[in-house]
């Protein structure tokens, strides 16, 4: 078994009829960590595992196409970054002014924060036009120095970040900009124009995970929520380092028609159980393979079998 580590892929023998605490005790021992700083990111699933690790067999889930994401730090490296942080504060001040110069001591403390809260997996839907591109969108938007520093703040830790398929979240009546399952294991973001024929406005989407991040916390759309999405939304203009706020023509995810409207942004609240599988749609079956025309059509039968059910629903009178 392989289980894949920042560049590295480590192997693993006769794990399969072991338990998820058991692969993470080996990982952990691996690696040169404390198992309470290991996590397992399991893709398709089930996701995001973390400490204290559950006793469920591997086996129960595990398939030929699963994969395994490592997640944690070295032990000497915490060490290294803890004592370079103490080091910098009992660091003495000059007796006498000296030219004020940049400070290039690197922040330890950040950088292992950063480890920690941020998206711990990244995958475009490889069934949908050019994944490589959905891939560096959503690269950049983990990179964004604004939401890398609210992430920071606020603790948040997300297992995946992925795009969702347009098709199969619109309706007549709303349009759903993204999705957060199970406070955090699943963020989806509708990157891509309705029509799979380009990308939304770079802000606009950035804006969308704001609100999708708060779902970390708030599952419903009360003043709560409301509150923390604000708040979020500040700290990451503020902390735009790359833009100062200001829209640049040139960049490739930039469209100036593009607009954000609370009221179509339909996600239904913090969004808890069923699976997540990663390249199927909704209803389970997969996608892979077929043209743009093909996966629009399947959606569109999909949603128009839902909207009968519902109808049908509303007109059967209740039994007595």
């Amino acid at each position: 078994m392989k289980v894949q580590y920042r560049d590295e892929s480590l192997e693993f023998e006769d794990v399969a009829q072991q338990t998820v605490s058991d692969l993470a005790m080996k990982c952990a021992e691996k690696i040169g960590a404390d198992v309470e700083r290991v996590s397992l990111f399991f893709l398709p699933k089930p996701g995001l595992l973390k400490h204290p690790f559950s006793d469920h067999k591997l086996s129960d889930f595990l398939t030929p196409t699963t994969r395994i994401k490592l997640i944690g730090t070295p032990n000497a490296e915490v060490k290294k970054m803890d004592d370079m942080g103490a080091a910098s504060r009992r660091s003495p001040r000059p007796s006498s002014f000296k030219p004020v110069k940049a400070n290039k001591a690197r922040d330890w403390k950040k950088v292992q924060e950063e480890s920690t809260y941020t998206f711990h997996a990244i995958e475009p839907l490889p069934y949908l036009p050019n994944p490589e591109k959905s891939r560096r969108f959503l690269e950049r938007l983990a990179n964004d120095p604004g939401i890398k520093a609210s992430m920071r703040k606020h603790k948040f830790s997300v297992g995946l970040l992925t795009e969702m398929n347009p098709a199969e979240h619109t309706t007549h009546e709303s349009r759903t900009l993204g999705l957060n399952r199970n406070a955090g294991e699943v963020i989806e973001l509708r990157l891509r124009t309705d029509r799979y024929d380009g990308y939304r406005d770079y802000k606009v989407i950035r804006k969308t995970l704001c609100h999708e991040l708060s779902h970390n916390v708030w599952g419903e759309h009360d003043r709560n929520f409301w509150n923390l999405t604000k708040e979020i939304e500040q700290e990451v203009d503020r902390n735009d380092t790359l833009h100062g706020g200001h829209r640049l023509s040139s960049e490739e995810f930039y469209d100036p028609n593009d607009t954000y409207d609370d009221a179509e942004h339909a996600d239904h609240g913090g969004w808890t159980g069923g699976d997540f599988v990663l390249g199927r749609s909704k209803d389970g079956a997969s996608d892979e393979g077929l043209s743009r025309r093909e996966i629009i059509a399947r959606a569109a039968i999909s949603r128009q079998h839902k909207e009968r059910e519902a109808s049908e629903r509303q007109e059967t009178p209740p039994s007595s």
